[in-house]
């Protein structure tokens, strides 16, 4: 015959009376800093942020901000359909220099005395179509997307020479408004990168197309089988694409007042895909945000303007950004591996 004794009678009075380890939840980690969203880059942003005012008085000034803000509002605007487009697995390397063929047709027909309406819509017609025949290469054939849009991308850089025939073509005032006037305090273009975000941060987040996107970039195989015209959303994807380059382009003419040779281009869009990449969009598709987008394009911004202020050696320059980018982007990968639990 055996005794059971209860619990309760044989515990000793430590363990009963030990109290709960609660400075281990209330302590913060550098694992639970690491799940706050988009934590690296802010905590870069921020620093490069607070350096560059402690060196140069000059970089909080009204003037400067509104500076930066115009500069990085063409980007963003490129940025924008890059997230959509990677989040659905897609790439397209040739919006930067879409949008220098854009500004250079614009500027040549605006020269010629063309109404500014008509041009605008030529300038966004004519870049829709690039973008629609990327879609069409991508989508009908083998070739993967980062080489067919980096190949269309060498292509329309030739094409944006031939346009200016290697010189600068002034347009005077024309689209001067948009390039530099404000509403309520706010510029134009920051006003149009704003709403063009808004747009894809919706679409994305609470439309059909935006999670066949998410859908097609996680698994395009298993999208199409559940039903998903995976084809006509490539070609849509990669149309709006080339429309959002063409905008861009016009927002960089409005700027400059001028279109030049190398305006635009790969340089630009090299800018925007760290831009998105770093924002948290993954290569390789199904997963993408426009709120990391808009922080990757700040810090871009930011940097460089901070670079020109700081006087830095133009030698220096591409190191150090190259240096900030790898940085907020190891800091970004950290975070997005770091389980959910502790």
């Amino acid at each position: 015959m055996s005794l059971k004794t209860p619990a309760t009678s044989s515990a000793s009075p430590d363990v009963v009376d030990s109290p709960p380890p609660e400075h281990t939840a209330s302590r913060p980690t550098p694992r639970a800093l690491l799940r706050i969203p988009h934590a690296g880059l802010i905590a870069v942003l921020v620093l490069v942020a607070l350096f560059t005012a402690l060196q140069a008085d000059s970089f909080t000034s009204s003037q400067n901000l509104l500076n930066v803000l115009r500069q990085i509002s063409v980007t963003a605007v490129i940025a924008a359909g890059l997230t959509l487009l990677m989040t659905a697995g897609g790439m397209d390397f040739s919006m930067g220099s879409n949008a220098a063929v854009t500004v250079a047709v614009a500027a040549q027909l605006l020269h010629d005395g063309w109404s500014t309406p008509l041009t605008v819509v030529i300038s966004l017609l004519l870049a829709t179509v690039v973008g629609l025949v990327n879609g069409l290469v991508v989508t009908f054939t083998r070739v993967a997307p980062f080489v067919a849009t980096l190949a269309s991308a060498m292509l329309l850089d030739g094409v944006a020479l031939l346009v200016l025939n290697g010189m600068s073509v002034t347009i005077g005032d024309r689209m001067s408004a948009l390039g530099n006037s404000e509403l309520l305090g706010i510029p134009y273009l920051l006003v149009v990168a704003l709403l063009v975000l808004t747009a894809v941060g919706l679409a994305m987040r609470f439309t059909t197309f935006g999670r066949d996107a998410f859908a097609m970039g996680g698994n395009e195989h298993v999208a199409r089988l559940s039903g998903i015209n995976v084809s006509g959303r490539k070609l849509a994807l990669y149309a709006l694409a080339g429309a959002l380059a063409g905008l861009a382009g016009l927002m960089l003419l409005s700027r400059l007042g001028a279109a030049a040779p190398n305006t635009g281009g790969l340089q630009l869009q090299l800018t925007a895909v760290a831009a998105v990449v770093i924002g948290g969009t993954s290569l390789a598709g199904g997963h993408g945000t426009v709120v990391g987008t808009v922080l990757g394009v700040m810090l871009l911004g930011v940097v460089a303007n901070a670079l020109n202020l700081l006087q830095v050696n133009s030698y220096y320059q591409f190191v150090v950004t190259g240096g900030v980018l790898l940085v907020a982007a190891i800091i970004n990968e950290f975070q997005r591996k770091s389980p959910p639990g502790h």
